[in-house]
């Protein structure tokens, strides 16, 4: 059985959205709302993905982290292929709601990205007479 859906509050006047305690989202034309994954305890970034309302409802719900995976087009609890569980302990949103940043304890082995590393950023951009490239951390 799904859960029932949020019905999050409706979009105010801006004072209202900036300033008070109404959570009003704002999802874009593809009904995904961007969401910053942050290692509670240290302050790193794990990962940049996106949330549909529904992920945002499941994560809220349950203190799983779910998102929407553009490239497969469905949603996804994270860790259930992985092992790379995320374990919110707080969810912010900014000062227009149009960004979800949660703050994490990252399971399994720690990390977060598909490739295996504890964290997706991690090249540097690097520029020097040569050009622009990137460099391994």
């Amino acid at each position: 059985m799904s859960p029932k859906p949020f019905t999050f509050a409706l979009r105010g006047a801006k004072a209202e959205l900036e300033e008070g305690l109404s959570f009003t989202p704002k999802f874009d034309a593809d009904g995904l709302i961007v969401c910053i994954t942050q290692e509670a305890s240290t302050g790193e970034i794990l990962m940049v993905a996106y949330m549909n309302a529904q992920a945002l409802q499941l994560t809220i719900e349950t203190g799983v982290a779910h998102y929407w995976s553009r490239s497969r087009n469905q949603l996804w609890r994270k860790g259930d292929t992985s092992g790379q569980t995320q374990k919110v302990l707080e969810a912010s949103t900014d000062c227009d709601q149009d960004a979800i940043l949660l703050k994490v304890v990252a399971g399994g082995d720690g990390g977060a990205c598909h490739t295996g590393r504890k964290s997706c950023f991690y090249r540097t951009i690097e520029s020097s007479d040569a050009g622009i490239r990137l460099a391994m951390r």
